[in-house]
């Protein structure tokens, strides 16, 4: 399978993102954009909008490293391929990347969808919490998501929903970073933080030698239930 089956428009003439696009059976009003990690549009990833789009919403997981590398298809759990994404998200722009999302929100809206949402995960999981703070999406979800923490000061802007998946020993943010998320979003009525004990980075991946099966599921039944609600 092709990691990407579809392209959709840049912002400002850009070109054309590569993505994959899952559709569900019937007409919806409803999506969801995946967000991916670094290791591109994975068949972690797409089984993940394949799954979004079982529930009934329009999926889509755009190729957020396409300006440089479309296309790359990676591998957490192979060492060599996990060192490639590191050197990717190295040179990656998530202002770039933010723009992306807005393009992936104008074209869902341009299907028929009235409510959109995003879930990400680790670099992923930062570019939700953007989303939630640049655009005008409806809702959105982040998995452990990265440097979160240096960009508390954009979170005043947050006026949609927000929820945020935590592993309290994730090693790519510490503790410290953690209790500053905590600090500045708990007393926002817009975001939900859940904390996962004793997890590390990459607890809810579809697949590999990260995934903790109980920490995904009550993550992943959190999420559902979140756009549900949101999203309705």
């Amino acid at each position: 399978m092709s990691p990407t089956n579809s392209e959709i428009a840049a912002l400002d003439g850009e070109g054309r993102i590569p993505a994959y696009v899952a559709r569900p059976d019937a007409d919806t009003t409803r999506a969801i954009i995946v967000i991916p990690e670094i290791f591109g549009v994975n068949e972690g990833i797409r089984k993940k909008a394949d799954d979004w789009a079982a529930l009934g919403y329009l999926a889509i997981a755009p190729d957020i490293f396409w300006r440089f590398a479309p296309g790359v298809e990676l591998s957490p759990d192979i060492e060599a391929e996990f060192q490639e994404a590191l050197g990717y998200f190295g040179q990656y722009d998530a202002d770039l990347g933010v723009k992306d999302i807005e393009a992936a929100i104008r074209w869902l809206r341009s299907q028929g969808a009235t409510k959109v949402g995003c879930v990400g995960f680790c670099l992923g999981g930062r570019l939700a919490y953007m989303a939630a703070t640049r655009t005008d999406i409806d809702a959105s979800v982040g998995y452990y998501g990265v440097m979160i923490d240096t960009m508390l000061n954009e979170a005043h802007a947050i006026a949609k929903p927000l929820m945020l998946h935590i592993p309290t020993e994730d090693h790519f943010v510490d503790h410290a970073a953690q209790a500053k998320i905590h600090e500045a979003l708990d007393p926002n009525p817009k975001v939900r933080l859940h904390d996962y004990p004793g997890l590390d980075h990459g607890f809810a991946a579809t697949m590999g030698n990260r995934r903790n099966d109980d920490g995904a599921q009550l993550a992943d039944s959190r999420t559902r239930d979140f756009f549900a609600q949101a999203l309705a």
